[in-house]
């Protein structure tokens, strides 16, 4: 890992976004790294546009917003549409499987999260997807505190879907890295 990795996190209102983020920093500090969330949404919280940072660092972060991140996820045609087309060529683009990517003119990763959500599993565990899929095609925090992140966060009960969620975000990342 470099010195400071940043994520930006995307998508709309209910799908979690923040949450992700927000466990994706707990399993970095559980590595022993220094980690900072920070979110934004519409006024509409629930289906207007939502968004989640998260900066990790060896090093103490010194401003703990993402400026020029290395990995954005976009789960909707409008997050990429907000934020893909005004990255930079630095900047990993990852979206679901459902986003146009073909105008941001260079290669994309694609992931069917929301999908799989709704035919496999639940709708409302894509986030826990998405954060598998992030934290094992990265590399910026192992699985197992990416797991064990989630397992601390999410509501109790629903230990056993989630925990097919983020496993199944751990495969899609196998796939896309093969």
């Amino acid at each position: 890992m470099s010195t400071r990795t940043e994520f930006r996190l995307s998508g709309s209102g209910g799908q979690g976004i923040i949450t992700a983020g927000i466990i994706l920093a707990e399993a970095a500090v559980a590595e022993g790294l220094n980690a900072i969330q920070s979110q934004s949404y519409g006024p509409e919280a629930r289906g207007g546009s939502s968004r989640s940072e998260v900066v990790i660092s060896r090093e103490p972060i010194d401003y703990p917003k993402a400026t020029s991140p290395n990995y954005l996820l976009c789960l909707t045609q409008e997050a990429f549409n907000s934020y893909a087309l005004k990255s930079g060529p630095e900047t990993q683009v990852l979206a679901d499987a459902s986003v146009d990517v073909s105008g941001l003119g260079r290669e994309v990763v694609t992931v069917p999260i929301v999908e799989y959500a709704e035919t496999h599993l639940k709708p409302l565990v894509g986030n826990i997807i998405a954060l598998g899929f992030i934290a094992a095609y990265t590399g910026v925090v192992s699985r197992e505190h990416a797991k064990a992140a989630m397992l601390a966060r999410v509501p109790k009960g629903t230990e056993e879907l989630n925990t097919k969620a983020i496993e199944a975000g751990f495969r899609f990342a196998d796939e896309a890295k093969a």
